[in-house]
């Protein structure tokens, strides 16, 4: 990887964003770095020791995960939204086979959550739930001049996986709308909260929100479902970040090419992140919508998994060949998880920096 040093320029990257400039440079976007993909990029690379939780102070920490984000050439540090006092949810946990492994994964039960009727809903101390700001005021205190922390939560995930758990949700919304509905009414409004409350602070640049609506070829429930149930969120969390002078970015895994129009146009998204060649690859998005909204990531998670290194620099240059220059930044089109090659994960990062020169 080219070794070169790169300035964090927040306010660039947020004008590509919003389409006021072209990038300078090619700007990098990850919603997420797997920590033991971090924690081997800083012992093999940067030569230094791992600092975990437990080993030293919070600070130093989350001081190490900001300095990772600076080092390797992002302009912002991703920073998820956690809570504190959620109830206990059902999870299945299996030993994690990946290279860089963590030991166990942790899964989500599909066939119901912990909420089957409106006891169990009104059971939840829901007063009690608030937000969990301590990384957000840990690595505010770290960041480089021209950086900017982005905060992350979830609305439809956590309600799908956690709350009412995939088979219940996909039969309440049929059976039980009223339950639904209660249960987004309640969660949604706890994540505006998080965001709300994240937005005072000066260091937070812009939402990066994230919620999975779709699989490989369609969404997972009906658009008329998500306009009643997802999007009016949706469209709260956007006007609140644009009220705040923020932009809003959205993650989202899965085929939702037939709600793109409204997340665009009526949701007000300022940016598109995950892609997945077989459904539409970023530089195809870019050439559809790239006038309206600005196109994050790109590098296909198969390709970025199993391409050798040489043919995957060859495939990243081809993104940026299509992509650049315009609103895009260039990134995995997921998450750089622990199952990637680092080799692969620094060859996409050498290939943003060499571009152009």
């Amino acid at each position: 990887m080219n070794a070169e040093q790169v300035t964090p320029d927040f306010e660039e990257f947020e004008k590509v964003i919003r389409g006021e400039r072209q990038p300078s440079r090619v700007h990098l976007v990850e919603l997420g770095v797997d920590p033991e993909v971090m924690r081997f990029v800083t012992e093999n690379v940067f030569r230094e020791k791992w600092i975990s939780l437990a080993d030293d102070t919070a600070q130093d920490f989350w001081r190490q995960r900001v300095g990772f984000y600076a080092r390797m050439g992002y302009d912002f540090v991703p920073c998820g939204g956690g809570f504190r006092n959620l109830p206990k949810f059902k999870e299945r946990i299996a030993a994690d086979t990946a290279e860089l492994s963590r030991g166990q994964r942790h899964w989500v039960e599909e066939g119901g959550g912990i909420i089957k009727n409106r006891e169990d809903l009104d059971r939840i101390e829901w007063e009690a739930i608030v937000p969990d700001f301590q990384p957000l005021e840990q690595m505010r205190k770290a960041l480089a001049d021209g950086m900017k922390l982005v905060v992350v939560a979830t609305v439809y995930e956590m309600i799908l996986e956690r709350f009412l758990g995939y088979e219940d949700l996909f039969m309440f919304s049929v059976e039980n709308p009223e339950l639904v509905e209660a249960v987004f009414e309640r969660w949604g409004r706890k994540v505006y909260e998080y965001y709300r409350q994240a937005l005072e602070y000066p260091e937070v640049g812009a939402i990066f929100h994230a919620d999975d609506l779709g699989f490989k070829t369609a969404t997972m429930m009906s658009p008329d479902f998500l306009r009643k149930n997802v999007f009016p969120w949706f469209r709260k969390y956007a006007a609140l970040a644009h009220e705040r002078g923020r932009t809003y970015w959205y993650h989202c895994c899965g085929n939702v090419l037939n709600v793109m129009e409204e997340l665009i146009d009526d949701v007000g998204i300022d940016a598109f992140h995950s892609f997945q060649d077989v459904i539409i690859p970023v530089a195809r998005f870019a050439d559809r919508y790239g006038g309206r909204v600005a196109a994050l990531g790109g590098v296909d998670m198969d390709r970025l998994a199993r391409l050798p290194e040489p043919a995957l620099r060859e495939y990243v240059r081809g993104i940026l060949t299509e992509c650049m220059p315009g609103r895009f930044a260039l990134g995995s089109g997921n998450t750089v998880a622990n199952y990637i090659p680092v080799q692969n994960y620094l060859a996409v990062v050498d290939e943003a920096r060499r571009w152009g020169r």
